[in-house]
């Protein structure tokens, strides 16, 4: 299952903060958007009317090995990915230190951390805005997160959760945006994970999340929808998924902290968006460079062994209806305390190490 990031409590919250009421305000950069029916579309950081052929052509040949990337989405120059590398520098191990920059060079999503993310997200976002990029967000802080499993926690109240997302918006401003919603809220509803008497608050939490974050200009929204392996029948997700407000956000997201190759998601993502009137989708490509974990196991997902780096993040999917193949799960991150792994969420510079390894030179 997704995990936040080691900065942010796993634990319930237990207190609330008064709450800004202004967006701190940003340069303005227009991201482009172009209808699609039910879950709306538009390539997720791009400027809508495409790349000239120059740029086009830098993001197909993005180096790896440079913390300059040429795609549309920011890189963190202050990752733990970032930090290791020079760490490693300084220790003598070049060779370690330049896998590892497979990871620092490409953009990743921000897990949004604490009891009041503005900080940290105004920072991010006006770091992205200097050098005219797209910032990808996660939202993670849904009540009752987790089913209880490596990642519980969340917001401990539903008003509590209406003024976390507040200040997650207000951080980002104007900056250009995308933000991938709630990682396995709705496969959790849908796989039975979730108590029943939760169900009708988390639906009205998800649709007010994205009333909220959509008043933000340049911000794109796409709501989680699990992952092909999971829920193999995409007809479960449609309801749920109209329910959660999928009508009223630019699409869905698919294979979040994942192992699903990108075949498989792409074409789950066009079954899906067939039976939402053609929503858009993006995928994290972050860790599935060498597919899911095949012995079989139920944490299969948690760790495993013998994966490796995916495709970069671009817009440039060949796909009309994925926006954006994104890093969402921060390689390197671990899943949680199973086959030897720390706490969810801990940058793990030897797991991260085996998928840099892992992953074809260049990748």
């Amino acid at each position: 299952m997704p995990v936040p990031p080691a900065h942010t409590s796993a634990s319930t919250p237990t207190r609330t903060f008064a709450l800004a009421g202004a967006a701190i305000l940003l340069s303005t950069f227009a991201i482009g958007c172009s209808d699609g029916g039910g879950g709306g579309g538009g390539d997720a950081g791009s400027s809508g009317g495409g790349h000239d052929a120059a740029a086009e052509a830098a993001q197909r040949t993005a180096p790896s090995g440079s913390v300059t990337d040429s795609s549309p989405f920011w890189v963190d120059p202050d990752s733990d990915a970032a930090d290791q590398v020079a760490k490693w520098k300084r220790a003598g191990r070049g060779s370690d230190a330049a896998l590892i920059e497979r990871i620092a060079a490409r953009p990743q999503a921000m897990w949004a951390p604490g009891d009041y993310p503005r900080p940290p997200i105004s920072r991010a976002a006006a770091q992205a805005t200097k050098a005219n990029k797209t910032l990808v967000l996660v939202a993670y802080n849904i009540p009752h997160r987790d089913c209880g499993q490596h990642s519980a926690g969340g917001a401990h109240s539903a008003d509590f959760y209406h003024q976390w997302i507040d200040a997650f918006a207000a951080g980002i401003g104007k900056a250009k945006a995308v933000v991938v919603l709630e990682p396995d809220a709705i496969g959790h509803i849908v796989s039975g994970c979730t108590p029943k008497q939760y169900e009708d608050e988390r639906y009205a939490l998800m649709s007010s999340a994205i009333d909220r974050l959509k008043r933000q200009p340049n911000t794109k929204v796409y709501v989680d929808a699990g992952n092909p392996a999971w829920i193999p029948d995409a007809n479960k997700l449609v309801e749920p998924l109209r329910r959660a407000g999928i009508g009223k956000a630019d699409g869905f997201s698919l294979n979040v902290s994942n192992f699903q190759t990108d075949q498989d998601s792409a074409a789950y993502g066009r079954r899906l968006s067939g039976l939402l009137g053609g929503a858009h989708f993006v995928v994290d490509t972050s860790r599935n460079g060498a597919g899911p974990y095949g012995d079989g196991q139920g944490d299969a997902w948690c760790n495993p062994p013998g994966r490796a780096l995916g495709s970069a993040p671009t817009t440039r999917t060949g796909d009309a209806l994925n926006d954006a193949n994104l890093w969402v799960k921060r390689p390197g991150e671990s899943d949680g305390t199973c086959r030897g792994g720390p706490a969810a969420g801990t940058w793990w510079a030897d797991y991260a190490l085996g998928l840099a390894k892992s992953s074809p030179a260049g990748d």
